[in-house]
């Protein structure tokens, strides 16, 4: 039979879903595809992530170019443990990374050096599980991308103190210095390399190749150039010089070290620039000998030029020779050593390739920008890129052109996992580099490989520490599948290269018009990341440049196009684009009905003609977040609150028994899916087997692609069971399918961890009255019944780990035992020999959970005690408990423990391997040799009768030859398949692709077995791998069932959180005319000034469903009215808007009002009492002050501050203010004295000096200051 096991949901959108979701997850599990590339061949790869950095960093020369190591390819090995084997050994989930590399050598003297070519071990890289975490020393961490700064070009405004404008333009690349352009107060532009010192641009313009004035000035079209001739100059008196009028001549001078003659260049300055040309002048300038001179143009254009001319003043240098020596002592503070020095300073800073990079995005953005068509592989900036850049500021200065929004979205964009760990592997290899080239500088006749060379150990490290340590790898939020997916969705502002908290002001944090449909405007955390951590909205993507894009319907002519895939536009296309909303009614040839239409222009909203519009929205919800789209109503909620709200449902504790909402949004279904926590089918076919743990699934597979599989048709699924979460929160999925069910592609096969039937499922519904009850529910608190603690309806399950290690101490090596010294039996009758506690034992606080001693150093013991202990075995004295036993506030069951040991070599143990190893050997030898055999006999099966097209291996020698019949001899004489990867099979295509496809099957297979056989191996060998230093490692699981308590917090869906006061008895809740009391009850009060009306809608439907038994989906920005809801009220005959009379569960008697009653959905968030709940009498004291510690971890006390004094002082109560402030905290002499009378029965003795008056005393003569207390 056909399952239908999923919800269906009467849904209230007016607009059907134009587009599909993309999947929820391709942030990360995309880029990480396209940083490895893993599934392309090695020719067919683009140059990006791994690849692109391999090409970066190779060749690699020696310093004399004798020795070049060429890169050729890149693959990996499968993983050595499955992810569940690292999370249990506290390992890493990674792949051991090789590349193929060639050596050879150019010097025609080293003859006997051959090349080379080898495949070299760099080192494990850590892997991207299928649901786009990674497990770091067994761990889940999600590596956050990045929203930072585009490289590109900037122009930007800033004030001077005395209010003057001042402009910039700043150049930000991918990698090397920064060039800022800007002017000052006196309308003089300068340019900045790198915030250092300031030079005049001219300057630069002459560095760069524009020596003379009349270059400079040439390139800005600001002067005319005039003959020199007495007659002709006459015409322009009363003109501006432009440029100045120099007079050149040549001077011997006698070099003292070489004594050669050397002819320099002089010059005199005859007439200064702006000089206003007089009669009198006119022969200096015949004199001076000048050619031609420079007069200012005069046209309104070169008034904005202004500035050029002012630079040109300031400019302390004539040549380029002047130019280049003068930036070289602004940047290095030194005098420049020759002329060639220091013109290759100005080089390698912007236009050398190894130094200098814009990247692909920021050669993109500067010719969008600057309007230039540069070629995109132009990384290095240009004399043309400056120039533009020059001219732009200068309109700037003339209010001629914007500036630039830094917080537009095409300002921005966003580095994933895959360009973070390229950038960092880009790290590694050029350390590498570096090492490569220093061994083959040393290694000067002697004949190496390339593995001599590498060191696999700085990837690693490199690798390792940005796991590790990186603020953007972060520890996964685990509490329920919502987090997870948000945790991976999340973009972040800070981190290496980004903003830091203190910096960020106010518009960077700001919602942006350009986040339509790409950041979400509503969740971000409150508090002092507020802004700088946004979501994904719904439909976004990241393109291959890092720009956040959102789909749109094209219009034409007010004709929605309603056919064709939505186009995915990036912030900067939208500019200046006029968008309809989604749901604006449509007729059936898609032309919009009304005839004006309200549209967004950039942050506008103005109403237009329907030919006037651009684009469609694709959907109401295109604007959110997942987590926002999960709130139905939203859009009757206050923002702030909505924010809450979708906080707040990430907090959600998986519950005992989950049920999806009765009113949803229809996201329910597909988050839970993307998540990629549940099992779905992965094609159709038939239930074989279930039980708790497995479900089996044969699959209907059509003969050809049981021809090309080595898999049988039926799949078996493991299911999760009571496993622990990064928060301590736990999955259990059970099986929703029953043997003999049919099933389809993508359903879903089980439950569990807050989902039901394949939806989300984070909280329960609750029949809900709001109105005050016995003042129990002021502030927010809530009432809840007996019912819900006894029906276990907001029960969860936590799981907590505890380990132990065992170590080597230079004392001997730690014992896991039961038998410790000084403990009772009763202590100990739980403990196993390992000293580990059985599986089902109850866990109260004190228990021992793992026994373990360690060896005690003590002196040396006497002869006589050295003859007791041989002759009783009195083990006691020589070792210590260090047990772990469970913390104050632990009870639970334990529901499993794991113990691993590194495997202890002596002569027999080795012998003993060396047969377990050879029989391995054998074993998946024959394997193997069986798994050919089938190969062998499918590839007949196929090709039998045909002839061979000529068959190669990947190093292009023929293996089947051309032109002969295949016949099984001819199979069987083939040494090894998977090496068959060119030339072609038969004349049949459709034959070859079959071929090619089991051949490539069969590889797989292939490495799966030799993968399998290493492990097995290296247990054999090694035992488990643990961390260094440690023999074994003991870990307990300890399972505790947690019940609704007063002190839980508890949250709607609409940021309407609260505190569960009091559970009350089912019988005294107030109940409906029909008798059914509520389950929950809230304060009215917490509606009105929250501004969250959506939980009301919710509450009327949600009855209404209940009533009907049906579920409904009511997608944010177009759900139900309040008509319909009125309309379905009335259909189920529950009260209109949910306004009915409750009667008195104490009395009996009706209350005076009406109250809203209904069905509301809620959850039950992480901050638990059970984690909270702290007592302290006594317990560990701070080392300096004697005081005792803070905190629950710590055992620690409450703080009594400053304003408690104050109140206590107020009432006059001063000797218990005395006993707090001395004997209760850091009276060291008083505390033990006070035990003891107590102890004694006596009269409390006098309090003495608290020790932190000692530290202040210390204090004070740490500073010089002798002071001493007089008795």
């Amino acid at each position: 039979m056909a399952l239908k096991n999923f919800t269906e949901r009467i849904n209230f959108a007016s607009a059907k879903l134009v587009t599909e979701y993309p999947d929820f997850l391709d942030i990360q599990v995309k880029s990480f595809q396209d940083f490895f590339q893993l599934k392309t061949k090695a020719d067919e790869r683009s140059t990006e992530g791994l690849y692109k950095t391999f090409l970066d960093n190779f060749p690699i020369t020696d310093t004399r170019n004798q020795f070049v190591l060429e890169f050729i390819d890149y693959f990996v090995d499968p993983p050595r443990y499955s992810i569940q084997e690292c999370i249990e050994r506290g390992l890493t989930y990674c792949v051991p990374l090789k590349a193929r590399l060639k050596l050879y050598c150019t010097d025609p003297e080293h003859e006997d050096f051959e090349t080379i070519v080898q495949d070299v071990y760099l080192g494990t890289i850590p892997y991207m599980t299928h649901s786009g975490t990674f497990v770091i020393n067994g761990a889940e961490r999600v590596v956050v991308s990045q929203l930072h700064r585009s490289p590109g070009v900037f122009f930007g405004q800033s004030f001077h103190a005395n209010g003057t404008k001042l402009y910039s333009a700043r150049v930000i690349p991918f990698k090397g210095s920064w060039i800022e352009f800007a002017t000052d107060i006196n309308q003089v532009m300068y340019a900045y390399i790198d915030r250092k010192k300031k030079l005049p641009v001219t300057t630069l313009f002459r560095a760069i190749g524009y020596e003379r004035d009349k270059d400079i000035l040439e390139i800005f079209d600001l002067a005319e150039e005039i003959k020199v001739s007495k007659s002709g100059l006459k015409k322009y008196i009363g003109k501006k010089l432009a440029a100045r009028v120099l007079k050149t001549w040549f001077e011997d001078f006698v070099d003292e070290d070489t004594g050669e003659v050397v002819s320099i260049e002089r010059n005199e300055i005859v007439l200064d620039r702006d000089t206003i040309l007089e009669k009198e002048q006119i022969d200096e300038i015949v004199d001076s000998g000048a050619k031609t001179i420079l007069l200012h143009k005069e046209d309104n254009e070169m008034a904005d030029y202004a500035i050029i001319h002012n630079t040109l003043q300031k400019d302390p240098t004539n040549s380029e020779k002047e130019a280049v020596e003068h930036i070289y002592r602004q940047l290095r503070n030194a005098e420049p050593p020759d002329f060639e020095t220091a013109k290759g300073i100005i080089d390698k800073l912007f236009f050398s390739e190894q130094r200098y990079n814009l990247g692909e995005v920021g050669r993109y953005r500067m010719n969008k920008k600057l309007g230039l068509d540069t070629s995109i592989d132009a990384k290095v900036l240009t004399k043309e890129d400056i120039i533009t850049i020059i001219k732009n500021l200068i309109k700037l200065v003339n209010s001629k052109a914007e500036v630039d929004d830094i917080d537009h979205l095409s300002n921005r964009r966003v580095r994933t996992v895959g360009e973070q760990l390229a950038s960092q592997f880009g790290v590694g290899l050029s350390r590498m580099a570096r090492t490569i080239r220093e061994r083959m500088n040393v290694r000067d006749n002697e004949v190496f490989t390339p593995i001599d060379l590498i060191n696999a150990k700085t990837l690693s490290s490199v690798i390792n520490s940005f796991f590790g340590t990186n603020q953007l790898s972060q520890f996964m939020d685990q509490t329920n599948p919502l987090a997870e997916i948000t945790h991976k969705r999340r973009l972040s502002a800070l981190g290496p290269g980004g903003l830091s908290r203190e910096r960020a002001g106010f518009e960077v944090r700001d919602v942006h018009y350009t986040h339509y449909g790409r950041l979400c405007p509503i969740e971000t955390p409150e508090g002092p990341n507020i802004g700088l951590i946004s979501s994904l909205a719904v439909f976004a993507k990241v393109n291959n440049l890092g720009f956040i894009e959102t789909p749109y319907r094209e219009v034409v002519d007010g004709n929605v196009n309603i056919t064709d895939e939505p186009n995915y536009l990036s912030a900067e296309e939208e500019e200046g684009m006029k968008f309809a909303q989604s749901n604006l009614p449509l007729d059936d040839a898609g032309r919009f009905v009304s005839e004006k239409v309200i549209v967004r222009e950039e942050a506008d909203y103005p109403v237009v003609d329907p030919n006037q519009v651009n684009f469609m929205d694709v959907a109401p919800n295109q604007i959110a977040s997942i987590s926002a789209s999960l709130i139905p109503f939203l859009e009757h909620d206050d923002a702030n609150r909505a924010l809450m709200g979708s906080n707040m449902m990430r907090q959600a504790v998986p519950l005992l028994q989950p049920e999806s909402p009765i009113v949803g949004t229809g996201l329910e279904f597909r988050v839970a899916k993307d998540s990629r926590i549940l099992m779905n089918a992965e094609g159709a076919g038939v239930v074989e087997y279930v039980d708790a743990n497995i479900i089996e699934i044969k699959y209907d597979k059509t003969d050809e692609e049981r021809m090309v599989s080595f898999e049988s048709d039926t799949k078996s699924y493991n299911l999760i069971k009571f496993r622990k979460t990064n928060q301590g929160t736990s999955i259990n999925l059970k099986p929703i399918v029953k043997k003999g069910d049919r099933v389809e592609e993508g359903q879903v096969l089980c439950e569990g961890y807050a989902t039901q039937q394949g939806e989300l499922a984070l909280g329960r519904n609750m029949k809900v009255a709001f109105m005050p009850w016995k003042g129990y529910n002021f502030e927010d608190a809530i009432v809840i019944s007996e019912k819900v603690v006894k029906e276990d309806i907001f029960t969860s399950i936590h799981i907590d780990e505890y380990s132990l290690e065992v170590r080597d101490t230079k004392l001997g090596a730690e014992e896991l035992t039961n038998d410790i010294p000084n403990v009772s039996e009763d202590a100990t009758k739980d403990l196993d020999e390992n000293g580990m506690i059985r599986i089902g034992a109850e866990v109260k606080p004190g228990d021992i959970l793992i026994g373990k001693i360690t060896p005690k150093g003590e002196s040396d013991p006497t002869p006589e005690e050295k003859l007791l202990r041989a002759i009783f075995g009195d083990k006691a004295g020589d070792v210590k408990d260090a047990s772990l036993k469970a913390s104050p506030s632990l009870r639970g069951v334990v529901i499993d423990k794991k113990l691993f040991e590194r495997a202890v070599k002596d002569k027999s143990k080795r012998s003993q391997d060396k047969v377990s190893i050879s029989n391995l050997e054998n074993k998946y030898a024959a394997k193997l040799e069986e798994l050919q055999t089938v190969l062998i006999d499918k590839l007949f099966t196929l090709v039998s009768g045909k002839t061979s097209q000529g068959v190669m291996n990947d190093l292009g020698e023929e293996i089947l030859q051309k032109g002969k019949k295949f016949t099984l001899k001819m199979l069987n004489s083939v040494p090894d398949y998977s090496y068959l990867t060119k030339g072609t099979w038969t004349t049949d295509e459709d034959l070859n692709v079959l071929v090619t496809e089991l051949i490539h099957n069969y590889k797989i297979k292939v490495n799966d077995l030799q993968g399998s056989l290493r492990r097995e191996k290296f247990t054999v060998s090694v035992g488990d791998e643990l961390p260094a230093g440690i023999l074994k490692l003991a870990k307990i699981y300890i399972a505790k069932k947690r019940k609704l308590k007063v002190g839980d917090k508890m949250a709607g869906r609409h940021g309407n959180k609260g505190i569960v006061a009091r559970i009350v008895r089912q019988e005294d809740m107030p109940f409906l005319e029909d008798g059914t009391p509520v389950d929950i009850v809230l304060n009215p009060l917490g509606v009105p000034s929250r501004m969250n009306i959506g939980q009301i809608y919710e509450t009327v439907l949600g009855w209404a469903g209940q009533k009907l038994g049906t579920k409904y989906a009511t997608p944010i920005f177009d759900g139900a009215t309040i008509e319909q809801i009125t309309e379905l009220t009335n259909k189920a005959g529950v009260p209109e808007f949910g306004h009915t009379y409750l009667y008195d569960g104490g009395t009996g008697q009706r209350f005076d009002q009406k109250a809203t009653v209904g069905v509301i959905y809620m959850i039950k968030l992480g901050h638990m009492i059970d984690d909270k709940m702290h007592a302290r009498s006594i317990g560990p004291y701070s080392l300096i002050t004697q005081q005792p510690l803070g905190g629950k971890a710590q055992f620690g006390g409450q703080r009594f501050g400053e304003m408690e004094v104050w109140a206590l002082e107020a009432y006059g109560a001063s000797s218990i203010l005395r006993e707090i402030l001395t004997v209760k905290s850091d009276d060291v002499l008083g505390r033990a004295k006070t035990y003891e009378a107590i102890v004694k029965g006596d009269a409390m003795p006098e309090p003495g000096l608290p020790e932190s008056f000692n530290v202040l005393m210390h204090e004070l003569r740490g500073l010089g200051l002798d002071v001493r207390l007089e008795e």
